[in-house]
């Protein structure tokens, strides 16, 4: 081999391996969004605000106060101030989506990723590729990842343009009582999307274990669906406070500490952090299991 050989195998087998990895997010992009079920997730998330901003539509002109007498939650403080500022319907529709249509959304997504594709048959022939199973499931957890954050942004967008389109708009009042100008109040706004979409972290990885334990996509999806609602109970329960820190849902509401002057950043980077933990967690899972399993479908 003459040194100019030499010297281009260990450039060309990178650049080989990166556009294999490439060619692999790209097709799982591709699978993820064209499937009809996505579509209809995504759908139904964009129908939320819609249906929450017709009802403070109907219950201002009616002569009522949206959100009155609604507890100290997120989602009540947000619906009171949505007649005001149309902006505050993607905080709300943000904060009525996430404990319950978010996290399913994403739960179906991410259960289905690696049993959907045993399933169906498809799974073994990806294998064949030169890719690798670790670089696959990178690629289908990323697929999944961005999917969180597409739909956080369908909800946010949808309940931004359904809220211009029914309420003023303006400087928007923190909740903390502080004026801040309508262009500040985007950019919290898509600092909460963000928080939101990472917050969804935690269920992308426990969905993609589940996923690499069976071949039922069914199967896989209902049990991280079923997880997600058992652990947001137990997360209600006050004899069960000393556990609620470490699940992965206790701060998904921390987001509202954005519209605060200054801004709370305690439970926030607690969040990050255990969305964080769980990936690495139930993510290293999912590779010990994957990259162990004997493939036969």
């Amino acid at each position: 081999m003459s040194r100019a050989e030499a010297e281009a195998v260990p450039v060309v087998r990178p650049l080989t391996s990166a556009l294999w990895s490439l060619g692999l997010f790209r097709s799982e992009l591709t699978i993820v969004f064209r499937r009809w079920r996505t579509v209809a997730l995504l759908a139904v998330l964009a129908a939320v605000p819609v249906l929450v901003g017709i009802a403070v539509k109907i219950e201002n002109r009616n002569g009522g106060s949206a959100g009155r007498g609604g507890g100290e939650g997120a989602g009540p403080a947000f619906i009171s101030q949505v007649s005001n500022n149309g902006l505050f319907l993607s905080f709300a529709s943000l904060a009525a989506t996430l404990p319950v249509f978010l996290p399913m959304a994403v739960g179906v997504i991410a259960g289905d990723s690696v049993a959907g594709e045993a399933n169906s048959g498809t799974l073994r022939y990806l294998l064949v590729a030169p890719a690798g199973r670790t670089r696959l499931l990178l690629a289908k957890f990323t697929a999944v990842a961005v999917f969180c954050a597409v739909a956080t942004l369908v909800v946010a967008g949808a309940a931004l343009a359904v809220g211009a389109a029914l309420f003023p708009l303006g400087d928007v009042t923190l909740l903390s009582g502080t004026t801040i100008s309508f262009s500040d109040g985007l950019v919290r706004a898509l600092m909460i999307a963000a928080l939101v979409a990472a917050s969804l972290v935690g269920v992308a990885a426990i969905g993609l274990f589940i996923s690499t334990l069976t071949n039922s996509g069914i199967g896989a999806m209902a049990a991280t669906v079923g997880l997600v609602i058992t652990v947001q109970i137990v997360d209600t329960i006050p004899q069960l406070h000393v556990v609620q820190p470490y699940l992965f849902p206790h701060y998904w509401l921390s987001f509202a500490d954005v519209l605060r002057a200054p801004v709370y950043w305690d439970d926030i980077v607690k969040n990050l952090g255990l969305q964080a933990l769980y990936a690495a967690v139930f993510g290293s899972a999912a590779w010990a299991r994957f990259t162990s399993r004997d493939i036969s479908a």
